[in-house]
């Protein structure tokens, strides 16, 4: 029997897609928000696909704001941006 793929929504554009595709944003239970590649930091996690249109959306739709239901320092954006312009997985 196949191994089940985990899906996940995209904030952006919500779609489900496999949860290694996504980018995660975790607010851990101290409240700090960050960016986690590997999946495995404890917290509240988001999902945003890879691609700036997503992240437009979410930045307009403050879909992270209302996910996590804090602020958003100004970092995890530039943060998210640099990493899908990289492309890389930290």
């Amino acid at each position: 029997m196949p191994k089940k793929i985990p899906l996940r929504q995209c904030l952006g554009c919500r779609e489900m897609k496999p949860k290694k595709e996504l980018i995660r944003v975790v607010r851990s239970p101290e409240g700090e928000i960050s960016l986690d590649f590997k999946g495995k930091k404890p917290g509240r996690g988001a999902y945003l696909c890879p691609d700036p249109e997503c992240l437009k959306r979410v930045r307009k739709s403050r879909a992270l704001e209302r996910a996590f239901s804090a602020q958003m320092p100004d970092g995890v954006y530039d943060a998210l941006e640099a990493q899908m312009k990289e492309g890389g997985d930290g």
